[in-house]
């Protein structure tokens, strides 16, 4: 039975169209576009700003230390001169729970939240930011756990502290119900109003904000802090801002029905079967740990992390040997995408663009790099760049399309920069900010290099230029985690300081790690 189940991208769909009452008739009267919102934090709109990236943060206290708890406490130090704070998703670990909101997220972010000195007394469904908090949803905000699983895992439980059992993951009773808590702790959740007259005194009072594509969301620090849909658009200091749901349109095509898809195949199930077979072996060797001792407590955290990595390329694969006849991708999503990128270029005051979302398209990370998510999420935003291309012409000079793309799930900080893919993702800078909480991960053995087979020839399409995550062995293992701190200057192309803030796990002590600013 599997330890968690990802909905199906439709049903991912219509979920949260019905959650956000997408495009009924009241809302499409007021002219009200449900991508689009304002940040009205009473500061002055300044082409010089910075704003915080953190991703893959959700998990609670390990045995002995808190990593996202110290990745929080690092960024307050930055947060009053930010303007806002952008989140690459996986915000609850293991499946986007309700019942993990307050430990996972409530707790460790407090004093980000409007009566932070009294977390308990904080619903996941009411809070309020002291500064806009940025969202996408990663593919952990949207899993649900099996009934049967919850069930056993409950009733197990005083058994489980009775033989100190060491297999304890962060899952209750059920899951995210298809992205539901995610939904009810971020997003507008238009389908609890069931009253007409008081959805349209609430879309009066909210939906007042207008810009060139009509009236729209007004997002209010400690008033009124909901995002208007999965996937948005913003504006700060004359740069756009696009947040996707990569979950809907990573989808991988089924194998081809010839000798290369049968080999393809053998491989997949092969990859299964050894990570089936791993996992087997790590649950005998946990429940021969005591937690009680730092470093077997260490090492059961380590194991943890293997099982979940383990699970995720079962998942991986599952999907792509499943993937049969013709695959669902959130085309409306990536349409809004191409026609927004299109209007951003041909609006004279925008002179830049950011895109961020949860799956990485380029990544070296050991366990992200050849999936099949990976590589779907790649082809369609390549198609998508390549449509604004032809429209945008020669408008865009010499320029990116996109000035830089953040994202998450790979568990790790890297950066990376493309160079020419024969697409117009061409030239872009990547990073990926993965590393704020949860399991970090290694860099693959294969090298910097990103390579492509086109036709018969093999080409580099991405370098990897930094990469910051797990390193060493036994007791010199090296567990840096990190979020990013991103400097905006004016001008036009604008330029962007990246500065990466790093604490680090060594030798069951933390240390706060010096890490180069670089610009781009």
């Amino acid at each position: 039975m599997e330890f968690v189940s990802d909905p199906p991208v439709w049903m991912k769909i219509q979920k949260m169209k019905q959650r956000v009452r997408w495009q009924e008739q009241i809302i499409v009267q007021r002219g009200i576009d449900q991508t689009q919102l304002v940040i009205d934090d009473g500061q002055e709109d300044r082409p010089e700003f910075s704003f915080l990236v953190v991703g893959d943060s959700g998990s609670g206290a390990h045995r002995g230390h808190h990593p996202q708890r110290k990745i929080a406490e690092q960024m307050l130090l930055h947060r009053d001169d930010c303007r806002f704070a952008i989140h690459t998703g996986d915000v609850v670990y293991l499946v986007g729970s309700s019942e993990y909101y307050h430990k996972n997220f409530i707790e460790p972010y407090r004093e980000f939240l409007v009566n932070g000195e009294n977390p308990k007394n904080i619903k996941y469904d009411r809070m309020l930011f002291n500064q806009p908090f940025l969202p996408v949803p990663g593919n952990h905000d949207y899993y649900d756990l099996p009934f049967l699983y919850g069930l056993l895992a409950q009733t197990a439980l005083p058994l489980r502290r009775l033989f100190r059992s060491q297999i304890d993951f962060d899952a209750g009773w059920h899951g995210s119900f298809q992205g539901e808590a995610y939904a009810k702790a971020f997003i507008d959740y238009l389908l609890d109003i069931n009253n007409r007259q008081e959805l349209e005194q609430h879309l009066d009072r909210y939906y007042n904000a207008t810009t060139q594509t009509g009236r729209c969301l007004r997002y209010q620090p400690k008033e009124f802090t909901r995002l208007p849909n999965r996937y948005y658009t913003f504006r700060s200091g004359d740069i756009d801002f696009f947040a996707l749901d990569s979950n809907t349109f990573n989808a991988p095509l089924p194998l081809a029905k010839d000798a290369e898809g049968e080999a393809n195949r053998q491989i997949l199930e092969k990859r299964r079967a050894d990570a089936r077979q791993q996992q087997q072996e790590i649950l005998q060797t946990m429940n021969s740990l005591n937690p009680d001792r730092p470093e077997e407590a260490e090492k059961l955290d380590d194991l943890r992390t293997k099982l979940e990595q383990l699970e995720e390329i079962e998942n991986d694969v599952d999907k792509h040997l499943n993937a049969t006849g013709e695959v669902t991708v959130d085309w409306e999503q990536l349409n809004w995408l191409q026609q927004r990128l299109i209007e951003s270029w041909h609006t004279d005051s925008v002179r830049g663009r950011v895109i961020y979302l949860h799956h990485p398209p380029y990544v070296t990370e050991a366990t992200k790099w050849y999936q099949s998510q990976t590589l779907a999420v790649r082809d369609r935003l390549r198609e998508v760049l390549d449509e604004v291309a032809k429209s945008v012409g020669k408008l865009a000079g010499d320029r990116p399309l996109v000035d830089l793309v953040l994202t998450g799930h790979a568990h790790c900080l890297e950066y990376l920069r493309t160079g020419n893919t024969g697409h117009a993702d061409s030239h872009i800078n990547w990073i990926i900010c993965g590393g704020s909480g949860y399991s970090l991960r290694r860099q693959r053995e294969e090298g910097l290099e990103i390579t492509e087979q086109v036709e018969s020839d093999i080409r580099t399409v991405a370098r990897s230029l930094l990469f910051i995550g797990r390193s060493g062995q036994g007791y010199h293992k090296r567990r840096p985690y990190s979020f990013l701190r991103i400097d905006v200057r004016s001008g036009t192309p604008p330029k962007f300081v990246i500065r990466p803030i790093v604490v680090e796990r060594y030798q069951q002590q933390w240390h706060k790690n010096q890490v180069k600013p670089f610009e781009i």
